[in-house]
C-alpha cells in the first residue's frame, strides 16, 4: 500500500520531532551524526587490542599500561588541533579537509594493526595514530556543532548536542557486545580489518558539510587573539586552582591493566563474556548520567566531589573479594560477581565524573568557552596518562605479571586509597555551584561524555568502573 504525500509529511515531521529533537534532517546534519556514530562504533576493536597486546605481542600488565598511556597523548593536545584547523585552512576551508584527513589516518592506523604491526613500538605508533585521528575529528565536529548550536532558539537549546551525544552512545552500545562476540569467531587482525572500514565514512561525508571559504590571514589574526584571551583566563586564580584539583583528582594510579590480565588469565573470562560486561557498563554509564542530571546536578561541588570520592574508594575495595576469591567462598560465581560489581562501580563512577564536566564548563568565560573547555579536558587527559604510567610503575614494583597475581590485592588497595589523596585540597573548588558564572554545559560537553580516548584507543577491559578519564 502506497503512502500518500500527506502521510509522508507526517512521518517526516514525527521523525524530526521525536528522533532528531526538532533538528531538520539535512544532509549536513546526517554527516555530523555519522561522524559521532563512527566515534562510538570504533569501540569494536577495543577488546581486540587488549587481547592482541596481551596474547600476540606477549606484553606484561605494566608494559600494556605504559603503552596505553603513551598512545593517549593526542587527546592531551586537542586545543592544538583547534588552532591548526582555525589558523591553517586548506584550499580555503577549515573543516572539511581535516575531516577527510582524519578519516584516512584512522583507516591507515587500523590497516597497519591488521597487517604489519608485530612489536610493542609499532603497536604504540599505530594506536597513537588512531587516537590522533579520532581526537582531531572530534575537535572538528565539535566546532561544527558549536557553530550551528548558536543559531538554536532558546526553546531548542541543547537539542543538537543531545542528538550528537545520543548518536555516539548508540554506536558505543552497538559495538559493546559485538567487540567480544567477533573475537569468538575471528582473529584480532580480522577485527582490526573490519574496524578499518569505519573511519572512511568520516572522509566520505566531509563533502556534505556546508562551509564558507576563509582567508588565512584573518584566521591567524583570530587565533592570536584567542590565545591571548585563553592565557588571561587560565592565569586567574578562580580557574587555576579548580583546574589543579581536577588534575590531582584524575592522576591517581590505575590498576586496570593488571586487572584485565587477572580476569582473562586467572579467571578465564572469554572475549564474549567481556563483551557482555562492556554492554552492561555502557548502559550503566548512561544510567549514571541520568542519575546525576536527576538528583545531583545542584549539589555543591565540594560536597559531591568529597562524598563520591569516599564512596567510590570504598566500593572499589569490593574488587578484593574477586582478587582473593572470597566471592567463591560466599557462593557467588566469578562471572555474576564481576557483572554486578561492574554495574555498581560504573554508575557511581559516572556520577563522580559528571561534576568534572560541569565544573570545567562553568569555569569557561564567555567568548572562549569551547577552546578553554578543550584545554581543561586536555589537562584531565594529561592526568589520565599520569594515572596509567604510575599504575604501570606500581604494577612492576609489586611484581604483578601475566601469571603472578600474588600482590594484586595490594595494588588494588593502594590504587583505591590513593583516590583519597586530593581530599585535603577540596578548598580549591568553589564552595557553591551557584557562586560561579551561571551557565549550563557548553556545546561540546555532551559529546565528550561518551567520546573519550578510553574508547578511542581501545584500552583494557576490566570489571572496574569505565568512567571516562580522558576527553
Amino acid at each position: 500500500m502506497l503512502i500518500s504525500a500527506s502521510g509522508l509529511a507526517r512521518i517526516k515531521e514525527s521523525v524530526t520531532e521525536r528522533v532528531l529533537f526538532g533538528n531538520k534532517p539535512t544532509p549536513e546534519l546526517m554527516a555530523i551524526l555519522l561522524v559521532y556514530f563512527v566515534q562510538g562504533i570504533l569501540g569494536l576493536a577495543r577488546l581486540a587490542v587488549s587481547f592482541f597486546l596481551k596474547d600476540e605481542l606477549g606484553l606484561s600488565p605494566a608494559e600494556v599500561s605504559a603503552l596505553i598511556g603513551v598512545a593517549a597523548i593526542p587527546w592531551m593536545v586537542k586545543p592544538l588541533f583547534g588552532f591548526i584547523s582555525d589558523g591553517f585552512p586548506v584550499l580555503g576551508y577549515r573543516r572539511r579537509p581535516y575531516l577527510v584527513l582524519s578519516g584516512v589516518l584512522g583507516t591507515l592506523s587500523w590497516v597497519l594493526m591488521a597487517t604489519v604491526v608485530n612489536s610493542a613500538w609499532s603497536a604504540t605508533a599505530a594506536i597513537a595514530l588512531s587516537s590522533l585521528a579520532i581526537a582531531f575529528s572530534d575537535v572538528i565536529v565539535d566546532s561544527l556543532v558549536v557553530e550551528r548550536a548558536r543559531a538554536e532558539s532558546v526553546s531548542a537549546a541543547g537539542s543538537l548536542q543531545s542528538l550528537c551525544w545520543g548518536t555516539s552512545a548508540l554506536g558505543g552500545l552497538i559495538t559493546a557486545y559485538f567487540s567480544g562476540y567477533l573475537l569468538e569467531h575471528f582473529t584480532t587482525r580480522n577485527v582490526f580489518a573490519i574496524t578499518a572500514t569505519f573511519p572512511l565514512i568520516v572522509s566520505l561525508v566531509a563533502a556534505l558539510i556546508r562551509e564558507s571559504r576563509v582567508t588565512e590571514s584573518t584566521s591567524l589574526q583570530e587565533m592570536g587573539g584567542q590565545v591571548k584571551e585563553l592565557w588571561g583566563a587560565v592565569t586567574q586564580k578562580a580557574i587555576l586552582l579548580p583546574t589543579a584539583f581536577l588534575f590531582l583528582w584524575q592522576s591517581t594510579p590505575s590498576a586496570e591493566s593488571a586487572f584485565f590480565f587477572f580476569t582473562t588469565n586467572e579467571l578465564g573470562f572469554s572475549p564474549e563474556f567481556l563483551g557482555r560486561v562492556r554492554l552492561v557498563t555502557s548502559i550503566a554509564s548512561l544510567f549514571g548520567v541520568w542519575m546525576f542530571q536527576r538528583f545531583f546536578r545542584a549539589v555543591p561541588f565540594r560536597q559531591i566531589f568529597g562524598w563520591t570520592t569516599i564512596i567510590s574508594a570504598l566500593l572499589g575495595m569490593t574488587m578484593l573479594l574477586l582478587v582473593t576469591h572470597t566471592n567463591r567462598a560466599l557462593g557467588i560465581d566469578d562471572h555474576w560477581f564481576s557483572l554486578g560489581d561492574s554495574l555498581i562501580l560504573t554508575v557511581m563512577g559516572q556520577i563522580a565524573y559528571m561534576p568534572v564536566l560541569v565544573l570545567a564548563a562553568r569555569l569557561c568565560p564567555a567568548g572562549i568557552e569551547a577552546t578553554l573547555f578543550a584545554l581543561l579536558m586536555s589537562v584531565t587527559n594529561l592526568a589520565g596518562l599520569l594515572s596509567y604510567e604510575i599504575g604501570a610503575g606500581l604494577t612492576h614494583l609489586l611484581g604483578v605479571t601475566e601469571t603472578n597475581f600474588d600482590k594484586l590485592w595490594l595494588l588494588v588497595v593502594i590504587t583505591n586509597l590513593s583516590t583519597l589523596l586530593p581530599l585535603p585540597f577540596l578548598s580549591w573548588l568553589p564552595e557553591e555551584a551557584e557562586a560561579m558564572p551561571g551557565r549550563d554545559l557548553p556545546d561540546v560537553v555532551l559529546s565528550d561524555v561518551m567520546t573519550t580516548p578510553v574508547e578511542a584507543i581501545a584500552p583494557l577491559e576490566t570489571a572496574a568502573s569505565e568512567t571516562p578519564l580522558l576527553s
